[in-house]
């Protein structure tokens, strides 16, 4: 059984405790969102896994949102967000705490590890990028030297040799080879002393893209679980028997919790190889030995788009029909088994549910009521721009109604083919549109804010003239795109209006108009944006792409109501 961790609510108020070193300054940006995923080697004294999530808990700026225990791995991987300088700060409070609580000289597990926190590795989310994580690896490393003197590897992005970029080479030999390697030149760490801390051993931090751990439960041995790992790991057996899967690290194990073997996967880019795909694949193998596998887990976070992407699979081959976002989560949770070890809640899971910025859609999160109140309000913004994002996904929203209207329908079941084809692009233009909402306000703001930087040297005003107007850029850029979806939909709406229910004949003719008006709407705040621009080029081809939009919007809303008006005789 998992151990008993006490998670706290994310929405906790943290508090400054005597872990936090209140003296140090951190030069990272405390803007932007970044991952951490430290992994400490013990997962059986609940006490100390306790101890090292508090230590983070406590620091200001991170929200653990995830602690895994293994038993048998004897392992915690701990997963928590925050701007960079909380991470790195969260990070360091934790190994202050395994640094007085886990002894590696008797440490034993499944899982390959070579220090009490084995590895800490930082994830760039939003706002933040890999070069950001990189600085953050690298003051994490310069801190663990000077604080704790403790010694450090970087790793993958934050390598400082090439020999080094990959952890299993880092590791080669575990624990029990450190005090033979750490002293050679080649395997002199990056940060603290070249000597052989037996109790600590060595930590690798670096920076990476979003890897997936995931594992795959077989009713099989650990040694069929060993079997099927190195078929489809991409190194695979070694050089000229490389597996099936690229960019995917994989072991076998059993766990004596779940009593079930395991593959232990790590997909390293999920564009390369996809939770669903490693998962199929497994199956492949497991049914070529004639075992059973019984589901899949999750390990930390997944990003929402890989759980769609599955759901996308599974829906094509079995010809599913479903847009709706929380029902494709759960086709994909179901279909994979990612409840089969433990419940796999969707917001603790997925990380962009558990990361959301409260403050994104702020204006597209309001009452009708609340929206059109503060768009009457002696303010600049919101107006007219939010207000055509608004009329505009209406518009998309109202043709993906009367295909609901007509899908499904007994009367109308042989149109449920060309239905499908045309709800989703419906259903997607609407759901892009609605996020227009905020970000035209948002751009307003970004100019606002250039306008108000300094202006008493040459050099300043330079620098300010610059700011504004890649801020009126980004302003245009975001009606232009209101735009674009508005423009992508017509084909559809035209075919909706050619073969859709003509109960909802009236829906779709506001849908027509609202669609056109968003789009007007949109055009008209690129216009009136674009008088102060400076880049004669720039406004010469935004114009024209522009104009086309506008003029195909009038002329494909009356094809719309022209072919409903021919039905409706």
């Amino acid at each position: 059984m998992m151990l008993n961790i006490i998670k706290q609510s994310a929405t906790r108020t943290t508090r400054r405790i005597g872990y936090v070193n209140k003296c140090f300054m951190s030069t990272l940006p405390d803007s932007g969102l970044v991952e951490c995923v430290p992994n400490f080697s013990e997962g059986q004294d609940e006490n100390v896994i306790n101890a090292i999530a508090e230590a983070c808990r406590a620091t200001p700026g991170c929200n653990l949102v995830d602690v895994d225990p293994g038993y048998s791995t004897n392992r915690t991987v701990f997963t928590f967000v925050g701007t960079p300088a909380a991470a790195v700060e969260g990070a360091i409070n934790m190994a202050k705490v395994a640094k007085e609580k886990i002894d590696m000289a008797t440490h034993k597990g499944e899982h390959p590890r070579f220090g009490a926190m084995d590895v800490c590795p930082f994830v760039p989310i939003r706002g933040a990028t890999m070069d950001t994580c990189v600085d953050c690896a690298n003051e994490f490393g310069r801190r663990m030297d000077e604080e704790l003197n403790l010694s450090v590897y970087m790793y993958e992005h934050a390598a400082k040799e090439d020999y080094r970029r990959f952890l299993p080479d880092i590791r080669q030999g575990e624990y029990e080879a450190i005090s033979s390697r750490i002293t050679q030149d080649k395997w002199k760490p990056d940060y603290g002393p070249a000597e052989f801390n037996s109790k600590w051993g060595v930590t690798a931090s670096g920076a990476r893209k979003f890897l997936v751990a995931y594992n795959i439960n077989l009713l099989g041995t650990k040694q069929q679980a060993i079997r099927i790992a190195l078929n489809l790991r991409e190194q695979g057996r070694g050089p000229g028997k490389e597996g099936r899967l690229g960019k995917v690290k994989g072991i076998g194990w059993y766990v004596d919790e779940y009593n079930m073997a395991q593959i232990s996967f790590n997909l390293l880019d999920t564009d390369v190889t996809s939770v669903h795909e490693a998962f199929e694949a497994v199956k492949e193998e497991a049914e070529k030995l004639d075992i059973a596998v019984v589901g899949s887990e999750i390990v930390g976070l997944i990003p929402l788009q890989d759980i769609l992407k599955a759901s996308d699979y599974y829906m094509e081959k079995e010809n599913l029909f479903i847009t709706d976002e929380e029902q494709r989560v759960r086709l994909a949770i179901e279909r994979m088994g990612l409840n089969s070890c433990a419940v796999f809640k969707p917001e603790e899971r997925i990380i962009d549910y558990v990361a959301k910025d409260d403050n994104a859609e702020e204006l597209a999160s309001m009452s009708v009521r609340d929206f059109v109140e503060i768009l009457g309000a002696r303010t600049a913004a919101p107006g007219g721009g939010s207000a055509a994002a608004l009329v505009a996904s209406m518009g998309a929203g109202l043709g993906a109604m009367m295909g609901w209207m007509t899908f499904g329908s007994k009367k109308w079941e042989a149109l449920d083919g060309t239905m499908r084809k045309l709800i989703g692009p419906m259903h997607d233009a609407m759901m892009d549109l609605i996020p227009m909402i905020d970000a035209d306000t948002d751009a307003f703001t970004e100019f606002v804010n250039a306008s108000r930087l300094p202006k008493n040297t040459p050099e300043e005003i330079e620098a300010r003239d610059a700011a504004m107007e890649e801020g009126l850029k980004t302003a245009i850029r975001v009606p232009l795109k209101v735009m674009e979806i508005g423009d992508s939909c017509w084909n559809n709406m035209e075919e909706l209006a050619k073969h859709g229910n003509m109960s909802s004949v009236s829906d779709l003719e506001v849908g027509a108009r609202s669609l056109e008006l968003g789009i007007w709407g949109a055009y008209r705040n690129v216009v009136v944006n674009m008088k102060d621009i400076n880049d004669e080029q720039w406004e010469k081809d935004t114009m024209k792409y522009a104009d086309e939009m506008v003029e195909r919007a009038k002329t494909r809303s009356e094809n719309v109501l022209n072919i409903l008006e021919e039905r409706d005789v």
